[in-house]
């Protein structure tokens, strides 16, 4: 069976670096990301984890960085402790982050592969698009 890809944008009125610190700084995940603990020293071939409790259940979230272009893209492997799959090379997804920016706003393009069906794929984008949201409104406080 084939698997899905899905694409999703987030336009923020912020600058490329701005939506790279929101993306890759520890303290500020952790605000907007319920708390999440991202560990990663974004080089490529490094380990980057996501972990904490969710509902009760405490999760590890994993992955291979497999490029990073400080501020541009970023590009990484990724599986869900949360996800009922073993931990094993085809259970991972890639993940990236391409940022483009143009006069203070950014759009953020997000990609995910490796998705199992359409409801598996509406759900992965309603969560990106929450959790950008949640980045959104970190990064357009007023200041």
């Amino acid at each position: 069976m084939e698997k899905l890809t899905l694409s999703t944008e987030v336009t923020f009125n912020a600058t490329a670096a701005q939506v790279w610190k929101g993306l890759t700084n520890y303290e500020m995940v952790k605000t907007y990301f319920f708390g999440t603990e991202l560990r990663s020293d974004f080089k490529k071939d490094s380990p980057i984890t996501f972990s904490g409790e969710w509902d009760g259940n405490k999760y590890e979230d994993r992955g291979i960085i497999l490029e990073v272009i400080p501020e541009e893209y970023l590009k990484y492997t990724y599986w869900s402790s949360m996800s009922g799959t073993e931990d094993k090379p085809e259970n991972y997804a890639n993940v990236s982050y391409a940022l483009n920016e143009a006069d203070s706003v950014t759009i953020l393009t997000i990609t995910q592969d490796n998705i199992k069906d359409e409801n598996a794929k509406e759900h992965s984008e309603n969560n990106w698009q929450m959790l950008m949201g949640e980045l959104k409104k970190l990064l357009e406080l007023p200041s």
